[in-house]
């Protein structure tokens, strides 16, 4: 079990929210030192209001007109100071935290199964690493600084309002039980549209990710038109959904416009009364109305807050739902020790996907420094094997051996680090040649290096390039031809120097010239290695010390090549097939 595997998804996002913001508490305890200050300013304006009237411009005080004026000049110079410094501080902490808070969900998301990834589109997987951390952040930087500031800021006016006259403030906020029942229905109405919105943004991220990763086939197949339309849509939902949330935000901020204009009527009438009356100066009334003008904005900021709560309780609601998956396949509490013996054996293995049987009763050996081949149709389980020799999925039954230790009983670093993998499609990322064969490997030192890029034979293609081993391999190596791809990925696999080498059709999608090349460069590779090669084109593996045949997940012969034909058995037939087509 992984660490925190037994507890909830919103344990563990709570938990990772926590740490991301943890290592920046000084930055925010200051920023909200910071934002109280300026928020305090506002009630120590409106105080100053009331002699600047009764004082300076009634009474006609010079001496007071200074120590007014110059006190009034010294409010809005601290305001300005505490209001650059603490938006500096809380967008170093914010960005700070939910960098780490990104960086903790994509972790937990790549060490998800398989399974997981098979049935969640790299789109929608981004837009919970990126969109919805972003809306946390914005969202959350926006609550942080209303409750630090504005709600500063809106005691001490209350304050203000309520030492001059008690009577006028409860007046002044007749309407606030108006707000209850609106706010509790507004706040409801726009967490449901907040939410469908992120889901939105997420499908959205995955057509995009299917467009561009497909444009070769959209161009070809003309599909430009339809990929458009079904973006469209996807457009046309959002700006209707992110409509209706805007409304509920609204909604919250409207109705305080509304208490306040009836605040305001009903102290105008009291307050006017009792000026007239000579019971109230001027001084004190310009003061409290201030005051509670100055509280307009800050309370609509603090309505506002309910509805970016809405967006940010929404997107944390899809990070519980993630850290609710759990990983299966994990290491073992105590791991075993790396076998010296790189021998591997499938025994009565069983596997299935969902509901579909893949590997039934699979039982096979692979000896150490041979060459063992797996061939079969289409659906016979040979990518299975691999999957399952490399805990990328476990078996529901059975036993997978590497030099005689169960593979499950290893580390899964261990484990993995006991193979190299030459894929017909080479991943290769869009970064330099050198950084896509080094992958975050120690500098192995240059007559290493430069061995690797010979015997892979991609030393000759590289004077060809603008920038040698150092230039852009393109996204998805899309700078290089396939030829190239695949010996970048073989000169990869020499440089991690593991004992067992895994081959899944390497050669397959290259030209007969480039296929001499690479199967050359593979050849060399395998050498003293337990190697695992799946191919169909069977000439490629004619010099295996052993081909398996797989049919429907079981393997059904085994033997060298010529044994094979001898029998007139599965691989006799498929060799058969094979050669007449390519005789034709």
């Amino acid at each position: 079990m992984s660490e925190g595997s037994g507890l909830s998804g919103r344990v563990l996002a709570r938990r990772v929210w926590r740490d991301a913001l943890s290592h920046r508490k000084a930055l925010i305890f200051t920023a909200l030192l910071l934002m109280a200050i300026e928020g305090g300013m506002l009630g120590a304006l409106s105080y100053l209001l009331r002699p600047m009237f009764d004082q300076v411009f009634v009474a006609g005080d010079m001496a007071a007109l200074w120590w007014v004026g110059l006190s009034i000049l010294g409010l809005f110079i601290i305001r300005g100071m505490a209001s650059v410094g603490q938006k500096v501080l809380l967008t170093r902490a914010i960005e700070r935290g939910a960098a780490r808070l990104q960086s903790g969900v994509l972790a937990h998301v790549m060490g998800l199964d398989g399974r997981f990834h098979q049935t969640h589109p790299p789109g929608q997987l981004i837009e919970r690493v990126q969109g919805d951390v972003m809306t946390m952040k914005e969202s959350g930087a926006a609550i942080i600084t209303g409750l630090g500031r504005d709600v500063i800021g809106v005691v001490s006016l209350l304050g203000v309002a309520l030492w001059i006259d008690p009577i006028w403030t409860l007046v002044a906020l007749l309407g606030v039980p108006v707000l209850i029942a609106p706010s509790a229905l507004a706040q409801k109405y726009t967490r449901d549209r907040v939410r469908t919105a992120r889901e939105i943004a997420a499908a959205m991220s995955t057509r995009l990710d299917e467009i561009f990763h497909g444009i070769a086939q959209i161009k070809l197949n003309r599909l430009e038109r339809g990929q458009s339309e079904r973006y469209d849509s996807l457009l046309d939902t959002r700006v209707n959904t992110e409509t209706q949330a805007a409304l509920g935000k609204a909604l919250i901020p409207g109705l305080i416009d509304v208490m306040t204009g009836i605040g305001f009527l009903g102290v105008l009438y009291f307050g006017g009364r009792e000026i007239i009356a000579g019971e109230k100066t001027v001084g004190e009334f310009m003061s409290f109305f201030t005051a509670m003008a100055l509280m307009f904005e800050p309370l609509r900021r603090l309505g506002m807050i309910s509805g970016l709560w809405q967006a940010v309780a929404a997107a944390l609601d899809r990070l519980y739902g993630l850290y609710d998956t759990k990983a299966s396949i994990t290491s073992p509490a105590r791991a075993a020790d790396v076998p010296v013996s790189h021998q591997i054996a499938f025994n009565d293995v069983h596997l299935a996907y969902d509901d579909t049987p893949v590997l039934r009763g699979c039982s096979f050996t692979a000896e150490p420094g041979q060459t063992t081949a797996l061939v079969g149709a289409s659906g016979a389980g040979k990518s299975t094997i691999f999957n399952a020799l490399t805990r990328l999925v476990d078996p529901s039954t059975g036993d997978i051996t590497l030099g005689g230790t169960r593979v499950n009983e290893l580390s899964l670093s261990d484990l993995r680090a006991q193979f190299s993998v030459v894929t017909q499609d080479a991943l290769l990322f869009d970064e330099s040649l050198r950084d896509n064969i080094l992958l975050g490997m120690e500098d192995p030192g240059e007559d290493r290096l430069n061995a690797a890029l010979k015997d892979a034979h991609v030393a000759e293609f590289l004077p060809k390039l603008p920038k040698g081993i150092d230039s852009q391999a393109g996204p998805r190596g899309s700078a290089l031809s396939g030829g190239q791809r695949q010996r970048v990925a073989i000169a990869r696999a020499l440089l991690r120097d593991a004992p067992v080498l895994l081959l899944d059709e390497a050669t397959s999608a290259l030209d007969a010239e480039s296929e001499a090349v690479v199967q050359e460069a593979l050849d060399r590779l395998s050498r003293g290695r337990t190697t695992l090669v799946i191919a169909h084109r069977l000439s490629t593996i004619r010099a295996a010390d052993k081909i398996v045949v797989m049919d429907r997940g079981r393997v059904v012969e085994e033997g060298s090549h010529s044994d094979l034909l001898a029998k007139s058995g599965v691989y006799a037939g498929l060799h058969a097939l094979q050669f007449s087509e390519e005789s034709t």
